[in-house]
């Protein structure tokens, strides 16, 4: 008999289903087992269902009384930039007052200025600053997170940020997985140089990144004013016969066919789609790449939220994510990423849990591992307060999560 642990009694047990990213209507098929146990062992599941039988046999102390409560699985963070120097409050402040994403730029502000304080600060100083921002997002419940690099543009600041996340996951229990961004923006010193920066990605970083292990995934900022639909094509092809894994930023700001290109690529996801045209919908829905949407940054930055319900409605598989970062959303929380996808996207709460569990799992490629409760599946799971899932959007932007496990053990308890 291995290392159990047994969650028993709980009011309700709700997951989605499956290995692969769930599309469209059957988002909200979600498979609530009432008045239910799991089963683990060596850090995966082996069973959901009655566990009286269970009890007998797992030693006590290895048991979970979750009466009243909701087990969901462990929330997927799947788009989040959290390893960086430095903040922004003034600009956050600046923008809020009408003030314009140039006239920011001319004060300092900006992406700069993060890429600054991250080329200076030491990889210890970011490690430090990190586990702080892990310890919050494991209080809300997630369990897995991708962090972006994209704060340094040059060689070694990049490298020291997936370093940095690396190391990061070897001292605390929520899961990383490391994406290259290396193209977020155009530093000053390539200022007009687009392609020769993008060349300076190939031949200089990327392949240091991929010697090292560093990054499964390669990104893109595909948008107006910082990299085009060509140069974006270009660039992940590369990256892509490189060996990475595939995602992009795509029609943040506007309707540019970032979407289109995303699911052309077969990139794994494409992120934010603010202002996805409707043949970008009908090519992602198309496609197996997650529509991966990031309400709290359209919050922040006062847009209109990407279009979830029509995207739903056309068969796309969505994801949710705080795309966490010192700029256009300097938050984490999970139950305001809740409370906006179901009050003003037009998510039910069971289209919701899919795309923060398997569908966010899907985004990373760990559909596979990660994201529903089911046998075999390694042992990520939230306990919540109150006995329904209901209770994720009912108790607007308040953090229910009681109890966090990870890999069959509790790493986080309110």
């Amino acid at each position: 008999m291995g290392d159990q642990l047994l969650i028993k009694n709980a009011a309700q047990v709700v997951t989605p289903l499956g290995h692969t990213a769930i599309k469209g209507a059957a988002m909200k098929d979600v498979k609530v087992y009432e008045n239910a146990s799991v089963l683990i062992e060596d850090g995966h599941i082996v069973a959901v269902g009655d566990g009286a039988e269970w009890a007998k046999t797992v030693p006590a102390d290895k048991q979970i009384d979750a009466t009243g409560k909701t087990v969901l699985p462990g929330f997927v963070d799947s788009h989040t930039h959290f390893v960086f120097g430095g903040y922004r409050a003034d600009e956050f402040l600046w923008r809020m007052e009408g003030m314009t994403y140039m006239e920011i730029m001319e004060r300092g502000g900006g992406i700069n200025n993060t890429m600054k304080a991250t080329r200076n600060a030491s990889a210890e100083e970011l490690i430090e600053h990190s586990m702080d921002i892990l310890e919050k997002m494991l209080a809300f419940g997630i369990t897995t997170v991708e962090g972006k690099s994209g704060y340094g543009m040059d060689h070694d600041t990049e490298l020291k940020q997936l370093e940095v996340m690396k190391e990061l996951e070897q001292r605390q229990p929520v899961e990383i997985v490391r994406t290259f961004m290396g193209a977020h923006s155009i530093p000053p010193e390539y200022k007009g140089r687009n392609e020769e920066f993008l060349e300076f990605l190939v031949k200089k970083v990327m392949p240091d990144v991929k010697k090292a292990d560093l990054a499964q995934f390669c990104d893109i900022f595909c948008e107006k004013g910082v990299f085009s639909i060509e140069e974006s094509r270009k660039y992940l092809q590369q990256a892509k016969d490189m060996g990475f894994d595939l995602k992009i930023h795509a029609d943040e700001i506007v309707t540019l066919g970032g979407a289109e290109l995303g699911a052309e690529l077969g990139c794994t996801s494409a992120d934010h789609l603010l202002h996805a045209s409707d043949e970008g919908i009908k090519a992602l829905a198309n496609s197996d790449t997650v529509a991966t949407l990031l309400p709290t940054t359209a919050f922040c930055l006062k847009e209109p939220f990407a279009p979830a319900r029509k995207m739903i409605d056309a068969g796309c598989a969505v994801a949710l994510a705080t795309d966490f970062n010192p700029g256009s959303g300097f938050t984490n929380s999970v139950p305001l990423m809740i409370a906006l996808g179901v009050i003003y996207m037009g998510m039910t709460a069971e289209e919701a849990i899919t795309a923060l569990t398997l569908n966010g799992a899907a985004a990373v490629g760990r559909a596979d591992t990660i994201g529903s409760l089911e046998a075999g599946k390694q042992a990520d799971l939230v306990i919540l307060q109150y006995p329904s899932y209901k209770f994720l959007p009912y108790h607007t932007g308040v953090n229910i999560v009681e109890t966090v496990i990870k890999k069959g053990k509790v790493v986080h308890q309110a």
